[in-house]
């Protein structure tokens, strides 16, 4: 199927590694200029190299932090008239409530909520005036099944969550659509990282640790990154303009509830 967006403009950020990069991938193999987005600059050369050698769509870095009024300001200077914005940022750490003090939420906030609410608020207006935007926003299955340790994540991508329907029963009308994917365990550094957690805090191996979060899914395995980037591609096609604010779950089935 032809998405409709060869040549369009994508501007992808944390994509130097796991979901962003399988985005930012399946994008430029549907022919789109896409900017990744990273803040290791030797990193995101490499992660362009790679991308390279599996499409034809040109690709260009911006290393810079997102977090920061300035990291931002670099990314919209490089790609200012985006058509297409995926928000991403790396995940607080999991915890508890007592680990949670004030510079905990806060960093939470300006890490999963600040950078995408700006970023919208940037782009939006110029893709309202252009007719054409997809923004996609990676939050997470925590924003619909919160689980305790993930108290952080859970309560920064769900206030990204609401602001996002919100504005989009606005930008609809301009062709500008705003939509959510909410992974859950993707074979990424992510589930890397909670792998070594569960080894250190159980005295397992990798792959007994692997196998036990494979088993939290009733598909029993971990999903394929590619599998997300290419339900990306979609939501920013020109296929998807009758579909905004919405949250989109790729969770191999683990989501239990029935809307």
């Amino acid at each position: 199927m032809d998405l409709g967006i060869k040549g369009r403009k994508a501007l992808v950020c944390a994509s130097s590694q796991g979901l962003g990069y399988a985005c930012a991938l399946a994008l430029a193999q549907e022919g789109c200029e896409v900017w990744i987005n990273g803040r290791d600059a030797g990193k995101l050369a490499q992660s362009a190299t790679k991308l390279e050698a599996d499409c034809e769509g040109a690709i260009r870095t911006i290393a810079a932090n997102i977090n920061t009024e300035a990291g931002r300001a670099v990314l919209l200077a490089a790609c200012p008239e985006p058509d297409i914005l995926v928000n991403n940022n790396v995940g607080p750490p999991p915890g508890q409530l007592a680990d949670w003090d004030e510079a905990a939420w806060m960093g939470a906030l300006q890490s999963n909520f600040l950078p995408a609410a700006l970023l919208m608020r940037a782009v939006i207006p110029g893709m309202r005036v252009r007719k054409f935007g997809r923004i996609v926003n990676i939050t997470s299955a925590m924003v619909k099944s919160p689980h305790a340790e993930m108290g952080l994540s859970a309560a920064a991508r769900t206030a990204l969550t609401a602001m996002s329907k919100a504005l989009s029963r606005q930008a609809i009308v301009d062709n500008v659509t705003i939509n959510n994917l909410l992974p859950e365990r993707f074979d990424t550094p992510r589930q890397e990282f909670m792998a070594q957690r569960m080894m250190q805090a159980q005295g397992i191996t990798r792959d007994e640790a692997r196998a036990q979060i494979a088993k939290t899914l009733p598909v029993n395995r971990l999903g394929d990154p590619s599998e997300f980037g290419q339900a990306c591609a979609f939501l920013c096609s020109a296929k998807a303009g009758f579909m905004t604010g919405q949250n989109l779950q790729l969770d191999g089935g683990s989501y239990s509830g029935l809307v």
